[in-house]
Formats: C-alpha cells, sequence, structure tokens
C-alpha cells in the first residue's frame, strides 16, 4: 500500500512537474555526453595501444629552416649533420637502456613516403608545401613502448630538437579530469534542481510530516522524479554518442586513416549501460543527500 502510495505520489510529481523533469534531464544529457566522450576517447586510446603499442615510435622532430616556436629553434637553421650525429650519440649514451634503434629519416623522405601519401597534391590548409618546407626527424623504436615518456623528457629542449611526439599520456590525463569534472557538475546542478523542487512543495510536505508519513515515504518521490529525469537524459546522450561515433569516427575518421583502428557502435552500446545506470545512481545519491539537508527528516 506504502508503495503504491509513493509510485502514485512521484507520477503526479512528474506530471506537475514538468519543468523540473527537462531541467535535470538536460543537465544530465549535457553532463553524460561529456563523460561517454572521454570514456570512448579513453577506449580509442586503449584499442590503439592493444593493436600497435608494439611498434611504437617516438618521433623527435628537429628544427626547421625558417622560425620557429621553439626556444631549441632560435637559430632559425635546421641542425647540421654533424649536430644530428651528436644528437645520435647523445641518445645511445643516455637512452641506450631504452632506444633499441634510431632511423633518421630526412626532410625529402617524409615529404616522398608519408605526406604525398596523405595529401597526394601537396596542398595543405591551402598551401601547396614542397620538401623544402618539411622537417628533417629521429625515428626511435623503444625497447619498452610504456618508456616513452622517459625519452621525452631526456630530448625535449634539446638544441636542435623542435618537438619530441608523446600524445597517448596526455590524452589519457585530460579525458579522465574532463569525466571527473562533468561528474561534479552533474552532482551539483541535479541535487540543486531536485532542491527547487522539493522547495516549491513545502506545504504538501509539511502535511505528510503531520500525518504521520515515514522519512522515507516524504524523500521517495523526489529521489524517483530525479532517478526517472536522469533515465532519459542518459538515454538521449547515448544516442547522442551513437550518432556522433557513427559521422565522426566510423564514416569519416575511419575511412580516411585506415591504418589506425578505431572505436564502433559496439563500443556505445558496452558503454551504454554504464553511463545509463552511473546516471541513475548519481541522481539518487545527489537527491538523497540534497533532500536530507533541506527537509531535514
Amino acid at each position: 500500500m506504502r508503495m503504491r502510495f509513493i509510485l502514485s505520489e512521484t507520477w503526479t510529481s512528474l506530471r506537475r512537474n514538468v519543468s523540473m523533469i527537462i531541467s535535470v534531464m538536460l543537465v544530465t544529457f549535457i553532463s553524460f555526453v561529456f563523460i561517454g566522450a572521454s570514456v570512448l576517447i579513453q577506449a580509442q586510446i586503449t584499442k590503439a595501444k592493444g593493436d600497435w603499442y608494439d611498434k611504437v615510435e617516438v618521433v623527435v622532430w628537429l628544427c626547421p629552416d625558417g622560425t620557429s616556436q621553439s626556444a631549441s629553434c632560435s637559430t632559425g637553421k635546421a641542425p647540421t649533420q654533424q649536430e644530428i650525429v651528436d644528437l645520435e650519440d647523445v641518445i645511445n649514451n643516455e637512452l641506450g637502456s631504452d632506444v633499441s634503434k634510431i632511423t633518421y629519416m630526412s626532410r625529402e623522405e617524409f615529404f616522398k613516403n608519408t605526406f604525398l601519401k596523405q595529401y597526394p597534391n601537396g596542398v595543405y590548409e591551402g598551401r601547396t608545401l614542397t620538401a623544402s618546407d618539411m622537417q628533417d626527424s629521429l625515428r626511435l623504436k623503444l625497447k619498452d613502448p610504456t618508456k616513452y615518456q622517459v625519452v621525452s623528457e631526456v630530448l625535449t629542449g634539446r638544441t636542435g630538437v623542435e618537438a619530441v611526439f608523446s600524445v597517448l599520456n596526455r590524452a589519457t590525463v585530460v579525458t579522465v579530469v574532463l569525466a571527473g569534472v562533468m561528474v561534479v557538475v552533474a552532482i551539483m546542478l541535479t541535487a540543486t534542481t531536485i532542491r527547487m523542487s522539493a522547495a516549491s512543495r513545502k506545504n504538501e510536505t509539511e502535511i505528510m510530516r503531520l500525518v504521520g508519513a515515514s522519512n522515507w515515504t516524504i524523500r521517495l518521490p523526489f529521489i524517483l522524479e530525479g532517478v526517472v529525469a536522469s533515465l532519459l537524459g542518459s538515454l538521449l546522450a547515448v544516442g547522442a554518442l551513437s550518432g556522433i561515433v557513427k559521422v565522426f569516427v566510423t564514416d569519416w575518421l575511419a575511412t580516411s586513416v585506415q591504418w589506425m583502428p578505431f572505436i564502433t557502435q559496439t563500443t556505445v552500446w558496452l558503454t551504454a549501460p554504464v553511463l545509463v545506470v552511473g546516471a541513475m545512481l548519481l541522481s539518487a545519491v545527489a537527491s538523497a543527500v540534497s533532500l536530507r539537508r533541506y527537509l531535514k527528516v
């Protein structure tokens, strides 16, 4: 009987508080689109690592002729062959236990074997580039791919070195931070919205207290409202993520960059239950804590 009453109250509240439902739904939708995107980015990184992590090379881009933003390229000239040899000696002496092979790639080789394969006409961002616009580089094969950050730290800032390509760990950190921020935002906004809904029905809750309603009988309809709204919002977020993966990954990236494995719709649907259940639990916890402080019951 009590559960029937609670469900009845929840249904009545849902019909009366459409604006609250929409608010929580939109908060959940936006937050979990970002959270889901973070999860999918991490899944993409993991997928890439699993497929070609053993083939990882650290690319050491040498200074180009002309201007460069790097302080180590302040001379405005590319390193000479002797300077490149000296840099290789540094790598052998300081990173001999981490680097198994050093391959020098001239700007001409890079232009012919890499750049023109990706841009057959040599046109990039409206400009027609030639080999003279490219940079020499050193490709380092690592004994242990997990130690590429050590190599980056030793070589970054060396004279003649413009940049050391190292992106996987940074992307991981960014996705974790972004997901964490969005979880906090979702908790705060959901709690605030539920608390405002309770404030708008203060008289009703006071009457329920006077007739002897238990603490959970008063709180539960509000909590269930938030859970229902979060469920709808998370389902919308899953749909949006599915569309994003189809348009930008499956139909675009996967067809233009065929050497790398990409996430698929299967990844989205495997992630979906975690997002939906997570959104509902987050809403329930945020609502319960918020109502406990506000209703003081």
